[in-house]
This record gives C-alpha cells, structure tokens and sequence, in this order.
C-alpha cells in the first residue's frame, strides 16, 4: 500500500513513515547537490540565512538536465546520496527533515536522522525521466552560476518514492539484507 505524503514534512507527519514505505510525495521540495550544500553550509557557518526556509523542508539530490520546448525540466534522477554526508547532519540542524535521493548514507548522517526525525527517501536511479513528470513546476532560486546544480524550488506531484531510513534510524538496506540471510539459512 503506497502512502499520500503532503509536505512540508513536519515532526509528526515524519514519525509515521517506517523504513519500507512505499510513498508517492507531493508538494514543495528543494534541490541541490554538493557544491550547493557546501555554499550553505558556509553561509550558515557565517551566521547567514539561506535562500529558502529549510523548516521541514525536503531537499531533493539532483542535478536535472535543461528542460526540452514544452517541459517544466529534463531528465531528474537521484544522485548519490553519499556525497552530501558531510553536510547533512547541519542542514537537519536547521530544519531540514527530509532527503530524497540513492544509495547508503553514513552512520552521522543515520543519529542525525535520528535527533533531528529526518527521513531519508529513495528514488530510482536511473529513471530521471520519469520522475521528472512528476514535476509540475520548477523555479531557480539560487546559484545560478552551478548550473545543473543550482537551487531549485519544485512542486512535485506524486513522486514515487520509498523510505529507506525512517526517523528512527531503521534502514531498509539493512532489513532487507537480513532477511535474506535468514531466508537463505546463513544467519
């Protein structure tokens, strides 16, 4: 059963989503990657505010490719989580809740999940161009000059996503793993 997310992910909303969830997102989320991360993790490190409210804010890991005639953005599929590890943990300081994106996050980024009730959404690499029509509007805020990587507002509808790490540091990657061991006979 797919659960209808509404953003902004707040507190309780992110509390009921378990690791597991297939989810289909809707609203208000922002994009960056790493060169946008470390900008703003500069700017709050200078006692700076950001170009958007991070308040329950989710923070999409893409770089899209330009829009074609007749599109609202080109192709839009995850990058890899890992690279925003470093900053991460300081952006749910300051009330970023939810990150879309793919593959394994480290153990810092899991206990800041786990203080701050973030959650961590997986999308499928690889299918950029499908996500990408779940977007219904796209606005560039910040960093122009990163190109594919500047900041961007975007209302999505019913993005298809799953929870990989919910807010109590469950981590599908790892359930999964153990039970196929378990079914395997080799745990």
């Amino acid at each position: 059963m797919e659960k209808h997310i509404q953003l902004p992910l707040t507190e309780e909303l992110a509390k009921t989503l378990h690791a597991g969830d297939s989810v289909l997102l809707s609203g208000t989320i922002y994009t960056s990657r790493d060169a946008g991360h470390k900008r703003m993790c500069e700017a709050l490190a200078r006692g700076e505010e950001l170009p958007f409210d991070p308040a329950d804010a989710t923070i999409y890991y893409v770089g899209p490719t330009p829009a074609k005639p007749g599109q609202v953005i080109g192709s839009a599929g995850p990058t890899t989580s890992g690279r925003m590890d470093a900053y991460a943990p300081t952006m749910m300081s300051v009330g970023a809740r939810g990150m879309i994106g793919k593959g394994a996050r480290l153990p810092e980024v899991v206990e800041a999940m786990k203080k701050y009730h973030g959650v961590y959404f997986g999308a499928i690499g690889g299918a950029g161009a499908l996500l990408a029509k779940c977007i219904k509007k796209a606005e560039l805020i910040a960093f122009e000059d990163l190109g594919a990587e500047a900041l961007r507002r975007l209302e999505v509808e019913n993005m298809p996503l799953v929870v990989i790490i919910d807010s109590e540091g469950n981590n599908l990657y790892e359930m999964g793993r153990e039970k196929y061991l378990e079914e395997h006979g080799q745990k």
